[in-house]
């Protein structure tokens, strides 16, 4: 069976319980959780596959990362009351 190499950014966010959510900006709704980084990776690249094989499924068209980057934005704003 021929394999294709598809590339998605994954956005890791510590948890305060502990643990990491993990978000795929590119799959809407695509997001898990892992108790360390090497699980949430794990976690991720598991959903990200289930979430491929929906698309398939649906023969709806499948979103990679190929063509997008990620920047960041400072942003000063007043402090909350």
């Amino acid at each position: 069976m021929k394999t294709k190499l598809s590339h998605y950014y994954i956005i890791l966010r510590p948890e305060p319980e502990g643990g990491y959510t993990v978000i795929v900006p590119s799959l809407a709704g695509c997001v898990t959780y892992g108790r360390t980084l090497r699980e949430a990776k794990i976690m991720a690249a598991d959903a990200i596959k289930a979430y491929i094989e929906s698309l398939k499924k649906h023969r709806e068209p499948i979103p990679t990362d190929t063509e997008t980057f990620f920047a960041t934005l400072d942003l000063a704003h007043a402090p909350a009351s």
